[in-house]
């Protein structure tokens, strides 16, 4: 007799690939079933700094997860590399923000969250052209190298014996009684015992198709934003920290490579790129470090992201139906958020105390 999983999940980036390796922690059985490959979308085209931009302006209810996730990503990495032997490439490398006008916030917002921070010195901007203003030094902020995070995490999951199914999209559900007793997909039919969405930037999207008749009280926000990033071909040490420089930024690898990005587009579920923001990035990327100009591009790509409003994901139990959970929506965030926002929801789920506090990312929330 064939047991029907625990949890079945909908949607395999790194949200719902955090959600699963939390759940099967415990001992539970998963199914994640993804409409095309593990990690391809939002996951893989972002930057993987592990710090929202200017936290200081972001609301709290995003420090909140953010802060968290910065206690939990050392383990995590350790643990991955040490059962896949796939390195994460988590990297405490620092991040330099060379203008911060409103820089008491950003001073006040260190203190509060325990983030040392120091005045930069010159030699930060020997191969920076920009004007400083204010310039602040995050020496412990880190990144993760998102492919290859999503590339452990995937082979973790395996390892596990969670039950991983792509190229499978969600048709419909069938209820009773305020449940979902099992999901219609590609693939065939699946029956249920609790439900998770964490679908990303198409998460509005699938309720709104899948489940109609819900009030839009109880179907979340969350709208696809485009964002499109350059990659550098550049040397080791090129560049050894990130760095912030109004609302764009660069990331170098270990392996010497450096991300330009991003931008930030409301273009439905379009992922072309375009000649206007490759040019747009480049010259930022040029001006900021005129020493890129003798590195080729190798790479231009866009991802979409899950925009919602104030950039606070959905997080817990639907008001009206029984067994279906949500962990979606987390913006530009969602690498910096994602251990946290794994916990949380686990943490709900199973009736543990939570470690962070839960109100702020329920659906009763205003739209």
């Amino acid at each position: 007799m064939t047991q029907h999983p625990d949890f079945t999940l909908i949607g395999g980036g790194i949200i719902g690939l955090l959600t699963a390796r939390e759940l099967r922690q415990t001992g539970a059985r998963i199914t994640l079933i993804e409409k095309n490959r593990l990690g391809q979308e939002s996951s893989w085209a972002g930057g993987g700094i592990l710090l929202p931009l200017y936290p200081w302006r972001q609301p709290d209810a995003i420090s909140r997860l953010v802060m968290r996730s910065l206690a939990l990503y050392p383990i995590l990495a350790e643990q991955l590399i040490e059962d896949t032997r796939l390195d994460p490439e988590w990297t405490p490398c620092g991040l330099l923000i060379t203008k911060n006008p409103d820089i008491q916030a950003a001073i006040d917002w260190c203190h509060r969250n325990a983030i040392r921070y120091e005045a930069p010195g010159a030699a930060f901007f020997d191969n920076l052209n920009t004007r400083p203003e204010n310039p602040l030094w995050l020496p412990d902020i880190a990144q993760a190298r998102n492919p290859r995070l999503v590339k452990s995490l995937r082979q973790d999951l395996i390892d596990r014996g969670v039950k991983i199914i792509e190229a499978c999209e969600l048709i419909s559900a069938s209820m009773h009684q305020s449940r979902i007793d099992a999901i219609n997909t590609t693939q065939g039919t699946f029956a249920v015992d609790r439900l998770i969405i964490s679908a990303g930037a198409w998460t509005g999207e699938l309720f709104g198709q899948r489940f109609p008749a819900l009030p839009p009280a109880c179907t979340p926000n969350i709208v696809p934003v485009k964002g499109q990033m350059l990659l550098f071909e550049a040397k080791p040490d090129t560049l050894r920290h990130m760095v912030l420089d109004e609302d764009r930024y660069l990331i170098p690898r270990r392996d010497g490579k450096i991300l330009a990005g991003s931008s930030v587009e409301l273009d439905q579920f379009d992922k072309t790129p375009s000649p206007e923001i490759h040019d747009q990035l480049k010259n930022f990327a040029w001006a900021l470090m005129p020493s890129l100009k003798h590195f080729p591009i190798i790479k231009h790509w866009a991802g979409l992201r899950p925009g919602t409003e104030h950039g606070i994901p959905y997080i817990g139990r639907h008001p009206e139906i029984g067994n279906l959970y949500i962990n979606a929506g987390h913006f530009r965030n969602g690498l910096a958020m994602g251990p946290a926002s794994a916990e949380l929801l686990a943490d709900l789920i199973l009736n543990r105390t939570p470690r962070v506090a839960p109100e702020p990312y329920q659906f009763s929330r205003p739209h």
